[in-house]
């Protein structure tokens, strides 16, 4: 398998690493993604892949981007809801123009299934959901081992089920969407200090939450996995978990439902920039776990 220039782009931190063919990280660096111009924001992308190829020494074989949504098939351009400077950016020419090297794009949240199906906590798993609760929500779904595209490549935006009808109004106009209610960006302009922060309390309604959005997937698509990553859902840690996993079974009446469960994602802080080189591998046609 390949060397990847693995890179995630997300609301508040781009990451840029060199993944090797065993999903190792070999090197990383990381800046703010926060910047008043879109063409100053590639450029700290830029100028991050430049870095760690200095520092590894390897030739990558293809670069792999996660990102935020929604975008166009193939991340051709990409308009994240938490990066408003790029609106119809056409991330992937750029790449291409920059590096001279194959390039593929999709969603960071669909990216993450990738890579967990891969390397993490989804391994031997047909038919799971994983899901990114940080600054942003978002998920992508693996059904009969297969990651779901949809028809412009953003199927599993969960983030964007309504949790709380009537509830607060979220990025994409809608009341009481999950990222809404249970977001990293939510939360702090609620309390008025960095989610971090947040009480017990805050930390089990978040979970709520987030298990009310994935029993919704569950029952309509016939899952028993889903594996969660992100800055919120990991630093809440055993709260959040245990008070989604009760609001997961208390939505999930079915008989073909029983024995859903929430886990957190296997692969840690590595699982943006794994999930990333998993989408530049199956964009090579060479990751086999997850096609």
């Amino acid at each position: 398998m390949a060397h990847v220039l693995a890179i995630d782009i997300g609301g508040t931190k781009v990451d840029v690493g060199i993944v090797d063919p065993s999903g190792e990280v070999l090197v990383r660096s990381r800046a703010s993604s926060r910047s008043e111009h879109g063409e100053d924001l590639f450029g700290n992308v830029a100028t991050l892949a430049a870095k760690v190829l200095g520092v590894s020494g390897v030739r990558p074989d293809v670069i792999g981007v996660g990102c935020g949504g929604p975008m166009l098939p193939g991340g051709s351009e990409v308009s994240p809801l938490n990066i408003p400077e790029w609106r119809g950016f056409p991330l992937r020419e750029r790449l291409v123009d920059r590096f001279d090297l194959p390039t593929f794009v999709d969603n960071d949240a669909k990216a993450l299934a990738l890579g967990e199906g891969w390397r993490g906590a989804a391994v031997g798993v047909r038919d799971y959901l994983a899901m990114v609760v940080s600054t942003g929500i978002g998920a992508g779904i693996v059904l009969d081992g297969r990651l779901l595209d949809g028809a412009a490549g953003n199927a599993g935006h969960l983030g964007h089920v309504v949790v709380e009808p009537g509830g607060h109004r979220c990025a994409c106009g809608v009341h009481g969407c999950l990222e809404a209610m249970a977001s990293g960006t939510a939360l702090t302009r609620e309390l008025g200090h960095p989610a971090a922060q947040a009480p017990i309390e805050i930390r089990e309604r978040t979970g709520r939450y987030v298990g009310r959005g994935f029993a919704a997937a569950v029952n309509l698509l016939d899952l028993r996995l889903a594996v969660v990553a992100g800055s919120v859902a990991l630093g809440f840690g055993d709260p959040f978990f245990a008070a989604a996993n009760e609001e997961l079974a208390a939505g999930c009446g079915l008989e073909f439902t029983t024995g859903a469960r929430i886990l957190p994602a296997g692969l840690g802080v590595d699982g943006p920039l794994v999930g990333a080189a998993a989408v530049g591998l199956r964009g090579l046609g060479i990751l086999e776990s997850v096609r």
